[in-house]
């Protein structure tokens, strides 16, 4: 197999496991709406976890592609379910209203983040661009600081035994992601210097 036939056939493999990752972000996003939406209601809270989800499934179908993308299985599994946990959540009685204000917090960071992405956005490792404006001047990964301050805080509004064993599954895969992602961006220049600039990956002076 020539040097040509490969990229053809790992471009192949990367736009089927695409289109498969998009249609069951989607699925699984509509299955949480129609869980959560009886419930707003009671907990109108609970709005803000679907927006921030919703706008995962939406950037999700419209990304710009790449063909700098991982094909390593346990990346893309690390991927999917960084993204796929969270919207197993349950509606669930009790709660702190506290909660609200921590979601608010984490939806403004992410969207934040996406917007200096634009559709340079994905789910697996992948290098779509490097970006260092904006929020990506304070952390290497603002977005997913977003995402972890809105699950704290759709757990604490939504609190049970199943949604604190997905948040806390979610963090252990969020961290790998995080790490598959740096694997690939690290082989470009510009992140390397982004990174030697930008200290912190996650949590400004912690990680």
């Amino acid at each position: 197999m020539t040097s040509i036939d490969l990229k053809i056939s790992r471009l192949t493999m990367s736009r089927l496991l695409d289109g498969a990752e998009r249609i069951a972000i989607v699925v699984l996003y509509l299955m949480m709406v129609h869980r959560f939406v009886g419930d707003l209601a009671a907990k109108p809270a609970n709005i803000l976890f679907i927006l921030s989800e919703g706008m995962i499934a939406v950037m999700v179908l419209f990304r710009r592609g790449t063909e700098a993308i991982s094909l390593r299985p346990v990346d893309w599994l690390t991927g999917v379910l960084g993204t796929a946990l969270p919207m197993l959540y349950q509606p669930t009685g009790g709660g702190w209203s506290g909660g609200a204000m921590l979601m608010a917090a984490g939806l403004l960071i992410s969207v934040g983040a996406k917007l200096s992405l634009r559709r340079s956005f994905g789910v697996v490792a992948a290098n779509r661009g490097v970006k260092r404006s904006g929020l990506y001047a304070a952390v290497r990964h603002p977005m997913y600081l977003g995402y972890l301050v809105t699950y704290i805080g759709a757990f604490a509004v939504n609190p049970s035994s199943w949604n604190a064993v997905l948040l806390s599954v979610w963090l252990v895969f969020e961290v790998l992601r995080i790490y598959a992602e740096e694997r690939i961006l690290m082989q470009d220049p510009a992140y390397q210097e982004h990174a030697a600039k930008v200290k912190y990956r996650l949590i400004p002076g912690i990680w």
